[in-house]
């Protein structure tokens, strides 16, 4: 992966590259048929964020009468509830159609939420469907950046953006965290880019076109990774992503390269590795004096691919032996999450949501201020 993120890098060899942005941008200006998107953000008990990401929605830079808001509530706070819904009424005053949906039961969590929503019949006329999670914050020109790929291609289904963060500075932790998403935006995706391979749906930050979503079966709520299931039955029926080659012909060898180059490369044996030759094989090799390691083994090719996944985030060098005990306590996680999935545990399927805590520590800094100083939230 290192090789060919860095031969990107210096050639720019980006899959999107190929496709014109600025001349379809201007094509979509010139002809005035601004297609219809549905904007969804699913949400549950999202108290400190759901002003922000209602708000960043309604903003987007988009003809208001060619995108509906649809604000997907599964809070079980009755008052939360009421807050989110009276968010809702103030920004279809300000001329923004939003929509506010709330279930009595929570089926399927995320991917029921979703499900619910395109089956609404006001959504019969919309063409395409972004997602955001409760946290994000779009930048207002966001559909000026990925719609026109969209309408270009009909062969694509899927447009994924990148995250950026806006309390990567809150703590250590989300410190160690933003390397590690780093990585996963700066190499994973940029060669799963320019080799051509599968790579999955995010869960957020994405384009849909609803038709790929149907083709695909729709979301189905049998696990909950439903923005990978998603993802490969896209794939498996021949919809191309923006950087994923051309699967115009699903053959028996795309779908072992799928199930075996992703999910079982990737998604397993990456984890078990990583937590038996860290956690096991190296504190080993120096309390049993039998086990003997050469030092390329034990210094030299740990050292240079901690580096290479480190240097995806250069503010953050100095950080590289707690972002190493990190992962390895994270790959203790993964290897059980992976058996537990492997096994279809009881908790297979339990939908655990962290709670959006924003950037709090800007915020206690911002309340010690003059009353008279404006303070001003950083953008998604």
């Amino acid at each position: 992966m290192a090789v060919i993120i860095l031969f990107v890098k210096l050639f720019g060899k980006k899959r999107y590259t190929k496709y014109r942005l600025n001349a379809m941008k201007e094509d979509l200006e010139l002809n005035k048929s601004y297609p219809m998107v549905l904007i969804q953000i699913p949400m549950y008990n999202e108290k400190e964020v759901y002003k922000l990401s209602i708000g960043a929605a309604c903003s987007l830079s988009w003809p208001c009468n060619r995108f509906i808001v649809q604000v997907l509530d599964d809070s079980t706070n009755e008052t939360l509830r009421e807050l989110v819904e009276l968010e809702c009424k103030k920004w279809i005053e300000k001329g923004v159609n939003v929509k506010y949906e709330n279930r009595h039961n929570r089926n399927g969590y995320k991917a029921g939420a979703l499900r619910e929503g395109l089956q609404k019949q006001y959504v019969t006329d919309c063409e395409f469907v972004v997602i955001f999670d409760a946290d994000f914050q779009p930048d207002k020109d966001f559909l000026w950046r990925t719609i026109p790929y969209l309408l270009e291609n009909p062969d694509l289904g899927l447009v994924q953006a990148r995250w950026k963060f806006v309390n990567a500075d809150e703590c250590l932790m989300t410190r160690l965290q933003e390397m590690s998403l780093d990585y996963h935006f700066s190499v994973e995706q940029e060669v799963g880019s320019s080799t051509y391979s599968f790579f999955g749906f995010n869960g957020t930050a994405g384009v849909w076109r609803i038709q790929a979503i149907h083709d695909a079966g729709g979301w189905k709520d049998r696990t909950t990774v439903e923005d990978m299931d998603l993802a490969v039955r896209a794939s498996l029926k021949g919809w191309k992503f923006v950087f994923v080659g051309d699967l115009a012909r699903v053959s028996i060898w795309k779908r072992f390269h799928v199930i075996y180059a992703f999910f079982f490369v990737r998604k397993i044996v990456a984890h078990w590795v990583t937590f038996f030759f860290y956690c096991i094989v190296i504190p080993a090799s120096v309390l049993v004096p039998e086990i003997k390691l050469t030092k390329p083994v034990a210094i030299y090719i740990p050292a240079i691919i901690t580096l290479l996944n480190a240097v995806c985030t250069p503010r953050s060098l100095h950080l590289v032996v707690f972002w190493i005990l990190f992962e390895n306590v994270m790959s203790l996680h993964r290897t059980k999450a992976a058996i537990i999935g492997l096994l279809e545990a009881n908790r297979v399927n339990e939908w655990v949501v962290t709670e959006k805590l924003g950037n709090t520590m800007k915020q206690k800094k911002a309340a010690k201020k003059p009353l008279m100083e404006p303070t001003q939230l950083p953008t998604h």
